[in-house]
């Protein structure tokens, strides 16, 4: 991994993403190198040469996070990153922000892969309107090998089961769902007794890994090629909106509470 420090005026940048005012990442890059991840493009934002995964940039701001501007907003950890990747065990960049949101009246939301969030416990604890996201797409360890090197999914289940027990609002971030390869009822059933809400979010392939994940596809599970090349090359949408009615017939039928993030333009608009 390229390691390098930089100095930043501020770690608030305004949100592009659905239900967030703010965004805040405390790195650039992330070593869980998730194949499908979205947030490569910030790649070309760098001076980089190295691929997506194999840096990262430890940001360091001297100014403290203005809490009148957040005041009843919504904010992110983290949009482009994992902002409880690996590296924040010796840094503490998140560790150092989170205490700056403990007398914040703003809403704050953090998502991760990374069972070191349960370091910070303490610090969640003591922040008045947090939620705290694990994501989750699947309960298959060879896949979630094969696709990131984040936590194991034993370990994302038992940081969910211990945020709960410690009165943290939890979300099991189903995403991104993978069609067929995803099982959402199966997810929900392990994870059911230690989350408050469950959001859903549909896998959305571009280049440059799209061709990467099809390529797995058609070699891991060449039964599915046949339908992800319908749904990411001739852009069918109908997988898409017939999973959309049964996870809100599911989760309807069954009181839990969630959140589909399958359209983001929409949302946001």
């Amino acid at each position: 991994m390229k390691v390098n420090i930089i100095n930043v005026h501020n770690y608030l940048s305004v949100s592009k993403l659905p239900d967030s005012d703010f965004v805040i990442n405390p790195y650039i890059g992330c070593p869980h190198s998730c194949k499908y991840c979205y947030a490569s493009f910030m790649k070309k934002f760098t001076n980089h040469c190295e691929n997506w995964g194999d840096f990262i940039d430890v940001k360091i701001c001297n100014t403290p996070i203005n809490l009148k501007k957040i005041k009843n907003k919504k904010i992110f950890l983290g949009s482009v990153t994992d902002c409880y990747n690996d590296f924040e065990k010796e840094f503490k960049i998140t560790q150092n922000i989170l205490k700056q949101l403990i007398n914040s009246d703003a809403e704050i939301s953090i998502s991760t892969k990374n069972k070191l969030i349960i370091r910070d416990i303490e610090i969640l604890k003591n922040i008045k309107n947090l939620t705290v996201c694990i994501s989750i797409n699947t309960l298959d360890e060879t896949f979630k090998n094969d696709m990131d090197k984040a936590s194991s999914i034993e370990d994302r289940i038992k940081s969910l089961k211990i945020l709960h027990e410690n009165k943290i609002k939890t979300v099991c971030f189903i995403s991104p769902i993978f069609p067929i390869l995803t099982d959402f009822k199966s997810i929900i059933e392990q994870t059911k007794n230690y989350c408050d809400e469950y959001w859903f979010e549909n896998l959305n392939l571009r280049y440059p890994y799209r061709i990467e994940i099809l390529n797995y596809i058609k070699n891991k599970h060449p039964n599915l090629y046949p339908l992800y090349k319908n749904i990411f090359i001739d852009n069918d949408i109908t997988f898409w909106q017939n999973l959309e009615k049964e996870i809100t017939n599911y989760c309807l039928s069954n009181k839990i509470n969630f959140k589909n993030y399958f359209y983001h333009e929409k949302i946001k608009k």
